[in-house]
């Protein structure tokens, strides 16, 4: 069995739509899949539909942008019911933040000079959110950066020209969503934040105390001694484990779909929860 259980589509800031994303997994040889577009659930249906007919099992799942100690944290619904009332109406509320925020960027990249970057984000976007992803590409395009990477880090990122705080839905809040929705709360690529020990052990106690009940050892460009790192503290706080890929488009050659290594051994993966 072959398990990735973060993904994007186009619904957000990926390259395929939610059915290309399945057939590619399929091709792949993914046998579990959940596609997790943040703050978004539109592409679920398609999705589903496409990998009953590429024989894939298919997990339902979102990507949800939190506030937590004034820190933006990621926080996966895995097997959610995307029908949820209360699911929906917070997602909403989060997209609306997104276009809020997407317009500020706009404004403070063309004070500095760089005109049109919402109306390139947007276009690019299509019927998707707009993310600092669409921003990114363009900027690259412009010749602004050597690589879209190179954008965040010079145009996106505190700091930066186009950078706009955001506060995001409560940690709590965003679990609270999940759980209504029948699903399983993940904590997202741990490494990714770079918080010291002590910083990841009191997230990770909040996010217990708020009701999750995962976290992902094996995310994306997770390096090994992170992996064995986030399995300790998985066990030293009796969270279950989840892995995945994070992809967003087959450009980057170091992120592939199901191409993860194995959990580290003493772990409870998350899918026991539902698989037989």
């Amino acid at each position: 069995m072959i398990y990735d259980l973060h993904t994007h589509s186009t619904v957000s800031d990926g390259a395929y739509s939610p059915a290309e994303l399945v057939r590619q997994a399929a091709t792949a040889g993914v046998t579990h899949l959940a596609l997790t577009d943040h703050d978004c659930t539109d592409g679920l249906a398609e999705a589903q539909a496409c990998a009953r007919a590429c024989g894939i099992r298919f997990i339902p799942a979102v990507e949800i942008s939190t506030t937590w100690l004034e820190k933006s944290v990621h926080v996966v619904g895995l097997n959610i019911d995307p029908a949820c009332r209360e699911l929906r109406e917070g997602l909403a509320r989060l997209q609306a933040i997104r276009l809020t925020r997407a317009e500020e960027i706009g404004r403070r990249l063309a004070k500095r000079g760089i005109q049109g970057a919402f109306e390139a984000a947007r276009e690019r976007a299509g019927m998707g959110m707009i993310t600092r992803t669409h921003f990114a590409h363009f900027l690259a395009e412009q010749g602004l950066a050597a690589s879209v990477r190179d954008v965040f880090d010079h145009y996106l990122v505190r700091g930066k020209p186009g950078y706009v705080p955001t506060q995001w839905a409560g940690l709590e809040e965003a679990v609270s969503w999940i759980k209504m929705a029948g699903g399983v709360a993940v904590l997202a690529h741990p490494q990714r934040y770079k918080f010291t020990g002590s910083w990841l052990g009191r997230l990770l106690l909040d996010f217990k105390s708020a009701g999750g009940e995962a976290v992902e050892v094996i995310a994306g460009t997770a390096s090994p001694g992170e992996i064995q790192s986030t399995a300790a503290a998985a066990r030293r706080y009796q969270l279950m484990a989840s892995v995945g890929s994070d992809f967003h488009n087959p450009d980057n050659s170091w992120l592939k779909l199901g191409r993860l290594p194995e959990l580290p051994p003493g772990l409870t993966p998350v899918w026991s929860l539902w698989d037989d």
